[in-house]
């Protein structure tokens, strides 16, 4: 079995933001040679996440609205008393999970039609980075 593991490195210009990475992840699974396996998506921080779904303004529009009226902004929230003011991008990463894996097969992305990954930025405008790990033959 082989492994291959890449860093990717993001400082989105806004706070809230879904950035599409299957180009990335893509371009990574075929650098790694490796068509049967997994790859492991997963964002390294407590307040980003990676998420797998359409990539259609609507329902992501609608996805970010769902996130916010789940966990919006709030000056009460107990981890601010650290100092941070970051809290509802802490909850929001508990709502979409800060990793995936997905299948590949015959050196591909095993996704559906629609399927597109994501990185899913809440607390943005600082560097941050996720890890892309592949395993498999």
């Amino acid at each position: 079995m082989k492994s291959h593991t890449e860093y990717l490195w993001f400082n989105t210009r806004r706070q809230k933001e879904f950035v599409n990475i299957t180009g990335e992840c893509e371009r990574i699974l075929k650098e790694s040679g490796i068509r049967e396996g997994f790859m492991l998506v997963s964002a390294m921080h407590i307040t980003a996440g990676v998420w797998v779904n359409d990539n259609e303004s609507g329902i992501l529009q609608d996805a970010m609205d769902f996130l916010e009226e789940l966990a919006p902004f709030r000056a009460d929230y107990r981890h601010h008393r650290t100092g941070e003011t970051n809290g509802d991008a802490h909850l929001k990463n508990l709502l979409t999970h800060h990793q995936v894996i997905i299948p590949v097969t015959e050196g591909k992305l095993d996704l559906g039609p629609w399927q597109t990954i994501f990185y899913a930025e809440f607390d943005g405008q600082r560097r941050k980075r996720v890890v892309v790990k592949i395993i498999g033959e």
